[in-house]
């Protein structure tokens, strides 16, 4: 699967339609949802754009909107955190306890409240007009206006589609919408009904991970439906991620030698985040992204270099690590710091669920040795295998300064759950404004390839065209000697 940004994505032109759903709180009483540790971060910082993540893909076969709505229903009513929604209470977090447990974890300190909702159905809208991209049920300025019904959708260039996807996105894939999801579909005239799905949410509810469910549970849903075979909804409900939240709430706290190396970490970085080593520019304010992907392997390169790395005892990650370990040395005389997301599905239960799976760890690398470069990934993973409400807590949260560093590796070979090349799936960011720098690899059976997003600044473009270099240069090192296999020339895709 491709990883891109919205103003990137592959798209076809065609007819470019929203499914709006109608939804209801449910009754009083209900069960209190937890909030985890990431989401109260990121929610916390309120309504704002690019807060979202998507993914698309290509029906193999015809299918109506009327078959592609009710596949859609059948996912929803199967991953109950997509019938859930942010508020804020200020109660919430007065009715926090002062003391707690010492042996018991517990939630963040915040006064957002997660609430389910009641799905009572939805409707296709286009989203070809100027102010079809807003939600306008929220927006009382345009209560009056007539929807364009969906029959009379206009055919829109792929750019326009682009751009239309962008500011929809932006404005019902928020924080606090309600729900802060929404399925999208681009119908392709002359293509007999081979339409592209686009799915985007909020990343309160939804990493990575569960893009991939999302496309295979609406894909298959589709394809039962089309077949006429039973119904999507006779299948049984994986784990709710609330379920996961408490559990990590009622987690023992973390041993006291993960806490002291927290300490270390975040004293190394000035009581902060590990942040990007050279120099980005003004850190005032974020400025617009630029955003680059470069194909560093193909299948037989990549197949050629993880042999490489076995034959050292290690895997590939190891490799990227002594890479980045090594420009650290080189361009900073520093050890390599990068923040480090891992994944919390630590048990086969949560595999098939949707939801924010995803914590910070971070990983820190002063010796190029593969071997010593395999321990400080193995460190990075036990240090994210804990919960971090209780080790931030003290500092009031995750404390984090301008020009933030993360690395993120993403082997979708490695996961249980994937989605069928021929469906062109793709992972989509949405354009946003940044001051750090965020690296991720992404391998899958077709070979490697990076994604680097940092700020447009004259230092930063200077510095990450440097480092971006040298990072590809030394990954690519051990095929130097090797008999190369024929592979396509690699350029980068167009920044934006």
């Amino acid at each position: 699967m491709r990883l891109t940004n919205v103003s990137q994505m592959d798209v076809q032109p065609g007819r470019l339609l929203s499914y709006r759903l109608h939804v209801e709180d449910l009754p009083e009483p209900h069960d209190q949802m937890p909030v985890s540790f990431d989401q109260g971060r990121h929610v916390s910082f309120g309504s704002r754009p690019g807060t979202w993540m998507a993914a698309s893909f290509r029906l193999p076969g015809a299918a109506s909107r009327e078959t592609i709505a009710e596949a859609w229903h059948c996912v929803i009513a199967r991953h109950s955190t997509l019938r859930t929604a942010f508020s804020r209470d200020p109660r919430q977090r007065a009715s926090a306890p002062a003391v707690r447990p010492s042996d018991v974890c517990g939630g963040p300190d915040t006064d957002l409240v997660l609430t389910p909702l009641e799905v009572l159905g939805g409707m296709w809208e286009p989203l070809d007009t100027p102010w079809a991209a807003w939600d306008h049920e929220e927006d009382d300025s345009r209560a009056d206006a007539n929807p364009v019904p969906a029959e009379e959708a206009s055919t829109m260039t792929a750019g326009g589609i682009r751009a239309a996807l962008r500011a929809h996105f932006d404005a019902v894939c928020e924080p606090f919408a309600r729900p802060s999801h929404r399925l999208c579909l681009i119908e392709d005239p002359a293509d007999g009904g081979h339409s592209q799905i686009v799915i985007g949410s909020d990343h309160a509810h939804v990493d990575a991970w569960s893009l991939l469910v999302l496309m295979r549970d609406l894909s298959t849903a589709i394809e039962d439906l089309v077949a006429g075979g039973p119904s999507a909804q006779d299948r049984p409900a994986p784990e709710s991620f609330a379920a996961h939240s408490a559990s990590l709430e009622q987690r023992s706290c973390p041993p006291e030698d993960v806490v002291s190396r927290w300490t270390e970490i975040l004293e190394a970085g000035g009581g902060a985040m590990p942040t990007f080593p050279l120099d980005l520019g003004d850190p005032a304010a974020p400025a617009a992204e630029v955003v680059e992907v470069r194909d560093v392997f193909d299948a037989e390169e990549l197949a050629a270099v993880e042999s490489h790395a076995e034959e050292g005892g290690v895997r590939l990650i190891a490799v990227a690590v002594s890479v980045m370990t090594r420009l650290a040395h080189e361009l900073v005389g520093e050890p390599l710091r990068a923040v480090f997301p891992v994944h919390s599905r630590y048990e086969p239960r949560w595999y098939d669920s949707v939801g924010w799976f995803i914590t910070n760890s971070v990983i820190e690398s002063s010796d190029t040795s593969y071997e010593a470069c395999r321990a400080a990934v193995k460190e990075a993973v036990r240090l994210g295998s804990h919960p971090l409400a209780p080790i931030m807590r003290p500092y009031g949260g995750m404390p984090q300064d301008p020009g933030m560093f993360a690395m993120s590796w993403l082997d979708h070979r490695k996961l249980p759950v994937n989605v069928p090349e021929t469906l062109r799936p793709q992972h989509i960011s949405a354009v946003i404004r940044t001051d750090g720098v965020m690296v991720w690899f992404v391998i899958n059976e077709s070979g490697m390839h990076l994604r680097c997003r940092y700020p447009d600044t004259r230092q930063a473009r200077r510095a990450m065209r440097t480092w971006l270099a040298g990072l590809v240069y030394g990954l690519r090192g051990p095929l130097e000697g090797m008999q190369k296999p024929a592979g396509r020339r690699r350029t980068p895709e167009r920044a934006s």
